[in-house]
């Protein structure tokens, strides 16, 4: 049995056998496949070395002609700048300094220009600003006088000062239309109808609409007798306004035409209603 075989069993099978167990054709493949991965190998890493080094070398090649066009074109770039300054006549760098010097200082001299116009536009603007400004605290201070003149003339119980409030008012106001006709009041108050009748026309030509003056010239024909005058005035003012109707009735300038058929028709309308009816 196998199990029973020993070391000395081997070795005298050994020394019994007669021819080798191996044969040289054997051995001779093992060698020249041997020697045939070695040399494949060295082929292998031989050609590994070459375009290692290839490599390295075109990368070298690459980077000189980088660095060489670089070169180049950096004087192409010299020479043209240089022919550059010598077509425009600037021959050498001090040329170029004053030529930058006179450029620069010219431009500043027209900022310097343009600027003293924008600052004279500036003030000028201001100066406008300013004059207004002024115009009206004048005219609140001449507004605040005007005020407290009215407020006097309303307080006078003298025709007198009442006028000479109006003109105060006049003389910082000329074309106070209210002023003219309440002045053309007080004036009829003094028994002066001329003049009255000159103030309202100066009014009524100022402002043709303004119904206090066509009342006053209307009081102002009644007292010097122009009856047809004054009915057609005061006919204008009730137009403008209905309240002028109620103080015709009971004002005394109308006191010598209370019978005048055309002023009743105006006046009282309601009264000459009832007598056509009766």
């Amino acid at each position: 049995m196998d199990d029973d075989v020993t070391s000395d069993d081997v070795a005298a099978a050994l020394a019994d056998l007669e021819e080798p167990m191996y044969t040289p054709f054997i051995e001779l493949y093992l060698l020249e496949e041997s020697k045939a991965l070695r040399k494949e190998m060295m082929d292998t890493r031989a050609e590994l070395i070459e375009k290692v080094v290839d490599k390295e070398l075109s990368v070298a090649d690459k980077t000189m002609s980088y660095a060489t066009d670089t070169v180049t074109y950096f004087f192409y770039l010299i020479a043209g700048a240089t022919s550059i300054l010598v077509v425009i006549g600037w021959n050498s760098i001090r040329d170029m300094r004053n030529q930058l010097a006179s450029v620069a200082e010219k431009r500043v001299n027209e900022l310097v220009v343009e600027y003293e116009k924008r600052l004279k536009a500036i003030e000028e603007q201001l100066q406008q600003k300013s004059d207004i400004i002024h115009q009206n605290q004048a005219e609140i201070e001449r507004t605040n006088e005007v005020h407290s003149l009215w407020l006097k003339a309303s307080q006078e119980t003298s025709q007198q000062n009442k006028i000479a409030a109006y003109d105060r008012i006049l003389d910082l106001r000329p074309d106070d239309v209210e002023a003219l006709s309440y002045k053309a009041d007080a004036v009829l108050e003094m028994q002066e109808p001329l003049w009255a009748i000159s103030l309202c026309r100066r009014a009524l030509k100022l402002d043709p609409g303004n119904g206090h003056a066509h009342y006053q010239l209307a009081c102002a024909y009644a007292e010097i007798g122009r009856w047809e005058d004054a009915v057609s005035t005061l006919e204008k003012a009730i137009d403008i306004s209905e309240a002028y109707r109620d103080d015709a009735s009971v004002d005394p300038s109308f006191e010598q035409l209370r019978e005048h058929e055309s002023f009743r028709t105006l006046v009282f309308p309601d009264q000459e209603d009832n007598s056509t009816d009766a």
